[in-house]
């Protein structure tokens, strides 16, 4: 279990690190390029929240918007990346509809640095396990268990045509 950082107990939060698998019919290049393509990344994270978008480079140490429809979201950082392997993302704070980013609020505190951890390995005849590794607060877990299977979907969708 991860806990939230905070100097008062009240903040403090547990959180879960949940794994989530899928396999994909397509070899690791294709789903890599389905899961941070510029004009993919908004499909399969659909189901999470639709008009979603990842400003970024996706370059490791590299700053990530991740933006719902109404500009509001989170800003992450990669903090590790093998290319068609892993990535690991942290996440660091929010970002409101103004563009204004907080790293320090009280709504931040429980959850920062949590990590979202994306591995790809063959998985024979030309497929790919993804296991999706994340950091989850209690009050969200039932929501990543549901949605997860649905954003998946549309992955395999994706990367599978």
């Amino acid at each position: 279990m991860i806990f939230g950082k905070s100097s008062e107990a009240k903040y403090l939060t547990i959180m879960k690190r949940k794994t989530y698998q899928t396999t994909i019919n397509a070899p690791r290049e294709k789903v890599w390029a389905a899961l941070w393509g510029e004009d993919t990344f908004p499909k399969w994270t659909a189901p999470f929240s639709p008009g979603s978008r990842a400003v970024t480079t996706w370059e490791e140490g590299g700053k990530i918007l991740f933006l719902n429809g109404e500009n509001e979201g989170m800003v992450s950082r990669v903090d590790k990346k093998r290319d068609n392997e892993f990535m690991d993302i942290r996440h660091l704070g929010i970002v409101d509809k103004d563009g204004n980013e907080d790293y320090e609020s009280e709504k931040v505190k429980p959850w920062a640095d949590a990590h979202e951890i994306y591995t790809l390995i063959p998985a024979g005849d030309g497929k790919t396990e993804l296991t999706v590794d994340m950091d989850v607060d209690e009050e969200y877990e039932q929501y990543m268990d549901n949605t997860w299977p649905k954003a998946f979907s549309e992955l395999r969708s994706v990367a599978e045509n």
